[in-house]
């Protein structure tokens, strides 16, 4: 008796490859109305106010996700439809780009403009010198009140201890 290979074949339910050659001779008939509901409405104008607002519920929807959450609090520019994100980092343009296409869509979509385009911007930080010594911290407070010099010749302080 032999076995029954058909029913265990994974091919069964595969979809045929060959074409006959009378269906390609048949020419499809297209529906004008079917044209007319293709068409692209065209772009509307946004304010910054309305693009802040779109921007922000975006960001609500990615809180969930701390990283994204905080590239998409950073600042931004906007010129005409382009729309520039300050980012500090290479590791953020990284998540930015993760994150863009989904985040053009939905701007796109809401703000009904499909010429809006997001690209990053790297920006250099503020360095601030972290104080560390008593030395650093006498100087630094040294810079925003000058009489404490006289105040610590007076009663003969000193500041590395």
């Amino acid at each position: 008796m032999k076995p029954d290979y058909a029913e265990k074949s994974r091919f069964k339910d595969a979809p045929k490859t060959t074409v006959k050659l009378s269906g390609l001779l048949k020419v499809e008939k297209k529906d004008p109305n079917a044209v007319a509901e293709n068409k692209i409405a065209p772009d509307e104008p946004f304010t910054p106010e309305q693009l802040q607002k779109v921007w922000n519920e975006f960001a609500e929807g990615r809180k969930k996700f701390q990283a994204e959450h905080h590239l998409l609090s950073q600042p931004y520019e906007l010129d005409g439809t382009t729309i520039t994100l300050h980012i500090h980092n290479p590791v953020q343009d990284l998540m930015l780009n993760n994150v863009r296409l989904e985040l053009s869509a939905f701007l796109r979509e809401r703000l009904k403009n499909s010429s809006i385009l997001l690209s990053g911007k790297l920006v250099e930080q503020d360095a601030r010198k972290v104080i560390y010594t008593p030395r650093e911290k006498f100087e630094y407070l040294l810079e925003r009140n000058p009489m404490l010099r006289e105040l610590k010749d007076r009663l003969g302080l000193d500041t590395d201890f």
